[in-house]
């Protein structure tokens, strides 16, 4: 009993450890002043109207894009059979390994009006002027984002239709209805659900962008968030914008669990005979090399050409590379990662076996409030952390609590806590989902309680889902930019903060060696999610 109380203490305070900042920026309207509310007000008449339009726009475009292109190719591999389809499938979640804001150093390297593809069509054709959209706007964010963003949708698209779509398309065949309408009101229709919380999830990772917007020069939420809080020196202000989008991405997030709780479908079991028959559709090879054509183009666009556009600069900057500073880079993302990955498969082990434990509603809340913080975007995060920090260091000075907080790794360790612990949380309660509850049972018969039970029996069991895990939050604290850019500690700069100070600075081919060290360590959580997929 005593040690359940330990626990449920313990439970409470880490739980609002990691949601103060989200806390933080809902409480920042209590401290609503005259200086808060002029500074809101001269943005609402001047800059704040072009922020939310200008988000608007983005999120659209890129809804449309992924929706689209993730759409497609799903049903591609999954409804069809043709030249290259077991490559494809795996193939086309490699844009996941690829950051954004790499991809917009990459295009915009090539595609400027001092790029080599503007440089050959003048010298070609002896044109004067600009000869190619300008990359760096609205619309070439919204196709950096699609890029970048698609296998969201694909992935959960390509989940939803392999479950049914097969055999409900030959029973729709069997009743005389043409491919065409097979696919619009019998496939589609399936993947709906799936295709919105692949947006959704799209649409927050847009909304939580720093990189590209700032690369780019867009004026989004994120900006001016940014702007509020290091331009105009207003905190208050700052968190209540923040606060803003906060409610936005709660909403998309709402939006994102109604349509996952959608994506059931009944079990009933098809006839043999229909089930043996049940085959993707064949295509005739003009058809089928056509489609291979469409799958090959986002895996050219959205990761063949980014690498190789950032591999010409490296090998043709005249500047020598710092080998000795990338070592001190890569160490300093590597020791990040590797706190925060321990720190936060401790934190989801701890929720996670505790609400299986008791399945109460304390369990169900603390745990609800952990898993938000993923959906929060880094700005946000960053702001609603100094919100408290802030004001204990004016309470009391003599404390220090601002400079282990801001000048020391801690202060990174804990927003990457609030960042990104929901993405082990949602690993580890995978793996548990697995483990039958009877199993539990049996071990208290037998004497096998508490923290044993976790110890002897979970443990090994969740070996796969704790590594996949600690996998994950790695890759992401590495690739993390925000939140490091302005948390870091003098002298701590990671490949993702270099990278952007690189490219910001126009030096493209210094940039290419950090950039090209995240797609490598993006590639390990992709490789592992293809095979866990063909697993299935």
């Amino acid at each position: 009993m005593h040690f359940l109380r330990i626990r449920s203490v313990f439970i409470s305070f880490l739980a609002l450890i990691i949601s103060l900042p989200v806390l933080a920026l809902i409480a920042s309207w209590l401290e609503w002043n005259s200086s808060s509310a002029q500074v809101l007000l001269e943005m609402l008449q001047t800059v704040l109207p072009n922020y939310i339009s200008t988000s608007l726009w983005l999120c659209l475009g890129v809804a449309i894009g992924v929706s689209l292109l993730g759409t497609l190719t799903a049903a591609a591999v999954t409804l069809f059979k043709f030249p290259g389809q077991s490559f494809f499938e795996w193939a086309l979640l490699l844009p996941m390994a690829i950051p954004a804001y790499v991809v917009a150093y990459a295009y915009t390297d090539f595609f400027q009006f001092s790029g080599p593809f503007q440089n050959f069509i003048r010298t070609t054709w002896g044109l004067e002027g600009r000869v190619f959209p300008e990359i760096r706007s609205v619309g070439g964010a919204m196709v950096v984002f699609t890029l970048a963003l698609y296998p969201y949708v694909y992935l959960l698209a390509r989940t939803a239709l392999s479950e049914r779509a097969s055999h409900l398309m030959e029973a729709a065949r069997l009743l005389g209805a043409p491919l065409r309408r097979r696919i619009l009101q019998v496939a589609l229709p399936l993947a709906r659900p799936a295709i919105a919380a692949g947006v959704a999830l799209a649409l927050m990772e847009t909304l939580a962008d720093y990189g590209v917007s700032s690369y780019f020069g867009i004026q989004t939420f994120t900006a001016g968030i940014y702007k509020s809080w290091l331009v105009l020196d207003n905190r208050i202000a700052a968190a209540q914008l923040a606060s803003l989008l906060l409610l936005v991405v709660l909403l998309l997030l709402q939006f994102e669990k109604t349509a996952q709780s959608r994506m059931r479908f009944s079990n009933t079991k098809l006839s043999g005979t229909l089930s043996r028959e049940a085959k993707a559709i064949e295509l005739s090879k003009s058809q089928g090399w056509l489609v291979s054509l469409g799958c090959s183009l986002p895996i050219l666009f959205g990761f063949i050409l980014p690498i190789g556009f950032m591999l010409k600069p490296l090998l043709a900057s005249e500047a020598s590379i710092p080998w000795e500073r990338f070592l001190d880079w890569t160490l300093n993302s590597l020791q990040l990662g590797g706190i925060t990955a321990l720190l936060a498969v401790g934190v989801a082990l701890l929720l996670s076996f505790s609400l299986r434990q008791k399945n109460h509603l304390f369990s169900r809340l603390t745990t609800q409030l952990v898993g938000l913080g993923y959906a929060v975007p880094g700005a946000v995060i960053v702001v609603g952390l100094l919100l408290p920090i802030t004001w204990l260091q004016q309470q009391w000075p003599e404390s220090k609590i601002g400079f282990w907080l801001t000048a020391t790794s801690l202060g990174l360790v804990w927003a990457y806590l609030v960042r990104f612990s929901a993405v082990a949380l949602q690993s580890v309660q995978s793996g548990y989902a697995r483990i039958p509850v009877s199993l539990d049972d049996s071990s208290r018969m037998l004497g096998v309680s508490g923290i044993s039970l976790l110890q002897k029996i979970h443990a090994p069991l969740l070996k796969r889902s704790v590594a996949a895990a600690a996998l994950l939050v790695f890759v992401d604290v590495m690739k993390e930019l925000p939140v490091t850019l302005v948390l870091r500690p003098f002298n701590t700069d990671t490949l993702a903060v270099v990278a952007y100070q690189l490219a910001r600075d126009e030096r493209l081919g210094e940039a290419a060696l950090p950039s090209l060290a995240l797609v490598l360590a993006g590639l390990l959580p992709v490789i592992l999610l293809s095979r866990s997929m063909k697993k299935t």
